[in-house]
């Protein structure tokens, strides 16, 4: 029976000399009390050594996961034909069974020669001496706990929050010292800040032309892609309203344009290097957000590990901590979206949909780093798979807007012909269509005195009628009678008036039109006088009503 046995320097494979003494569990320490003692039950066979630190690294890894190496394969298919091999795991032996078909057993009379091999291995083994093994175990123990950790400097997120950091600190600095040279170069060229808007290609072209007189003879192609850009520059350089400037300010001022530009340059280089690392360190949260906003999340939560420890809500709402807290000071709407809110996705929703939007991606977001964090895998396609399933259901959601506001309820609008006058089965409309007639028609009078005396009629008409219910509140009961009267003969007498009719003679139409204006004489007579009794009546009551007041003044004086 043969013994296997993992050291920090390799496999070594003993032989039982004494099978029998396995039997005596109790008794077996005895004989590992010293070297000699040892030799008498064990011998050594054969030893694999490791070639450096990563091959013992990856073969103690494989142990641990119960798994032997492809260097142990090869290493007991050699040495192992026809013997029992005793192993300190049963899943490993089971292993080696079915790979190498090699018999293995594992009790506790293995795991108690186990303990007294590890305790002479020195002795056993020659050149393998304890101040050798000491540094190798703990060498060996070092690797094993920062792969058990999945630490790797690969996977360092310091270097991305520091990164972020400085990228933003960078953009900050871009913007002031590029309007810092606008404001400078503006005294002597003030049109240039409306013609070219970009800060980089104004840096360029302040740098590259200095005094605007040398505007004219430059050419600004390879800076300017449009050729309007450039004519509309080198034509306001000629008519420019500036001050002049001397070379010493223009040098100057060239200086503060190389920062810009040494700047600008040194920016692209870190976003660089903060996408190479942002996709080792955190590939599906950089498929899913993007590489910005995956770094600044980072960095806001202080590592990548306590970033996995947040739920999709807080996840969702980092980075508007002071609107979270003033909305539930003051019991008001929470904010639905902090960080995230600059992800492209949110930018495709709608105003409508962002919050349903951000609350998906907040939660596979979350799901995300945790893979990324404590997972195993290096690719990219959990967060590929949820961007694509966050884009189905935005095209969902924008899909059902469209839908509601093309007019029906189920989403497609109705589109029906007008089959109200039409036939069935024929091409004729069941009503006739419409003739003109021309005995529908009124004719109307040539002469104009009829119409101004049926205009004067009607306004004196109107006239009676508003004054009548002010005329019936004042006067008293008896009047009340009398005007009854009057407007029962006036109501008769406008229904005696004839009518203009059409189809009428023209003799008839000249009598009636002389006997109109003697009707409208007497009718205005009538009224006259009847406006004179009502004057009259009013300016009685208005006297009585002022006699009544003085009485009620002596009466209250006494």
């Amino acid at each position: 029976m043969l013994v296997l046995f993992e050291t920090p320097a390799g496999f070594a494979l003993f032989k039982v000399l004494d099978e029998g003494k396995l039997d005596k569990v109790e008794d077996l320490w005895k004989d590992f009390q010293s070297s000699e003692s040892a030799r008498r039950v064990v011998e050594l066979k054969a030893f694999n050594k490791f070639e450096n630190t990563s091959d013992a690294l990856s073969a103690a890894t494989l142990i641990i996961d119960s798994k032997p190496s492809k260097g142990l394969r090869k290493f007991l298919q050699k040495h192992c034909e026809g013997e029992t091999l005793a192993v300190a795991d049963s899943k490993l032996g089971n292993a080696i069974k079915e790979k190498l078909k090699i018999d293995c057993l594992h009790n506790s009379a293995v795991m108690e020669l186990m303990r007294g091999l590890r305790n002479q291995l020195t002795e056993l083994i020659s050149g393998l001496g304890s101040q050798d093994l000491g540094p190798m175990s703990l060498g060996l123990s070092h690797s094993l706990s920062r792969y058990k950790l999945k630490f790797s400097p690969e996977k360092v997120d310091t270097m991305i929050i520091q990164a972020i950091g400085l990228l933003d600190d960078l953009d900050k600095e871009l913007n002031t010292y590029a309007m810092r040279v606008r404001e400078w170069y503006g005294w002597h060229f003030p049109e240039l800040t409306k013609i070219v808007s970009d800060n980089i290609q104004y840096a360029k072209v302040v740098k590259m032309m200095g005094n605007r007189v040398n505007a004219v003879n430059l050419d600004f192609s390879e800076i300017l892609s449009d050729d309007e850009v450039e004519a509309q520059l080198k034509e306001a350089a000629v008519i420019s309203m500036g001050t002049e400037v001397s070379d010493i300010d223009l040098l100057n001022i060239r200086d503060l344009c190389d920062q810009v530009l040494a700047l600008s340059e040194y920016r692209g280089q870190l976003y660089d290097y903060l996408k190479s690392r942002m996709n080792t360190i955190a590939p599906n949260l950089t498929a899913l957000v993007g590489e910005l906003v995956g770094a600044r999340l980072i960095a806001h939560g202080g590592s990548l590990i306590n970033l996995a420890k947040q739920p999709g809500s807080t996840i969702q709402i980092l980075g508007a901590e002071k609107a979270l807290f003033r909305a539930l000071k003051t019991k008001h709407s929470t904010p639905k979206y902090g960080l995230i809110y600059h992800a492209s996705l949110i930018g495709k929703a709608s105003q409508k949909n962002k919050g349903k939007i951000s609350r998906s991606l907040a939660a596979k977001t979350a799901l995300a780093i945790r893979y990324d964090a404590l997972g195993d895998g290096e690719d990219n396609s959990i967060g590929l798979e949820s961007r694509l399933k966050i884009e189905t259901r935005l095209q969902v959601l924008e899909g059902k807007d469209l839908e509601k506001s093309a007019g029906s309820t189920k989403g497609k609008p109705k589109i029906e012909m007008y089959e109200k006058d039409r036939k069935k089965g024929a091409g004729a409309l069941t009503t006739p269509a419409k003739t003109y007639n021309p005995a529908a028609d009124l004719v109307l009078p040539t002469e104009e005195t009829p119409k101004k005396s049926e205009l004067a009629s009607k306004k004196r008409k109107h006239q009676e009628a508003e004054t009548e219910p002010v005329e019936e509140a004042i006067q008293e009961d008896g009047d009340q009678e009398d005007r009854k009267k009057k407007k029962k003969k006036k109501s008769k007498e406008i229904e005696e008036e004839p009518a203009v009719d059409a189809d009428g003679d023209k003799k008839k139409k000249k009598s009636k039109e002389s006997e109109k204006p003697a009707v409208d004489t007497a009718e205005g007579e009538k009224k006259k006088k009847k406006k004179k009794g009502s004057e009259d009546v009013a300016m009685q009551t208005e006297e009585s009503g002022k006699k009544d007041k003085k009485k009620k003044k002596k009466h209250a004086e006494e």
